[in-house]
């Protein structure tokens, strides 16, 4: 079942270039999908407009046949989408387990424990938490939300590869047991070919992914270059 769509949505910075030219594209419940494409091609923008932290230039986005502004931005953050933001976005002075509880009424230990926290990192204050176990709340506080679509902006990229993968396998079951739609940005190989339909953002366009593994390895190799080159 279609639960979000996107009709001709454009971007365009403000006397700037056109970052979106026309996006039309839906997304279903119980699916896991992945946004592709080389650094500075509009995947975040595109994840931040589906996540109202932005506004189209033009076209709709809508939930279940319902515009996401009709009832305000900020009721349809709260009720509708969870967030993996690269930043983490956690309160400074809250725990772990505090942190979570901002997104559900549900007992977060069990969550943190999957992420792979004990209950005394659980406890800690997040400033006594490294960044790779920051990124482990971050998701812990979205995986356990109550929203329907979970959208996830690079969730695997400060995380050591067992966890990665531990993740990954988490984000899989939101969507195929949970029957959440999960939209994930990634510049990951694995995540990647994990999803079940992958988008290659091109010239402002999503276009869906043929021949997966080909594009996801093309993008793994650019990923990879650019990183060297720093």
């Amino acid at each position: 079942m279609s639960s979000l769509q996107l009709e001709n949505v454009t971007y365009t910075y403000k006397n700037g270039p056109d970052v979106l030219k026309g996006i039309d594209v839906s997304f279903e419940t119980g699916k896991i999908y992945a946004l592709i494409g080389p650094s500075g091609s509009g995947k975040t923008t595109l994840l931040s407009l589906i996540g109202g932290l932005d506004v189209p230039t033009s076209g709709s986005i809508a939930v279940e046949g319902e515009n996401i502004d009709k009832n305000g931005l900020l009721h349809y953050r709260k009720h509708k989408i969870s967030f993996i933001f690269q930043q983490f976005n956690l309160l400074n002075y809250l725990t772990a387990a505090e942190n979570v509880q901002l997104t559900s009424c549900k007992n977060p230990l069990p969550m943190l424990a999957k992420v792979g926290l004990s209950n005394e990192q659980a406890n800690r204050s997040i400033l006594r938490l490294s960044g790779g176990q920051q990124q482990r709340v971050a998701i812990a506080r979205a995986l356990l939300s109550d929203a329907d679509i979970l959208l996830a902006d690079e969730p695997t990229g400060n995380l050591d590869e067992e966890t990665a993968n531990e993740i990954v396998e988490l984000l899989v079951e939101s969507a195929h047991k949970m029957g959440k739609c999960v939209i994930v940005v990634t510049h990951s190989n694995e995540l990647a070919g994990s999803c079940d339909v992958i988008y290659k953002m091109k010239h402002g366009l999503l276009e869906k992914v043929k021949d997966a593994q080909g594009i996801v390895n093309e993008v793994g190799e650019e990923h990879e270059l650019l990183s060297k080159s720093y």
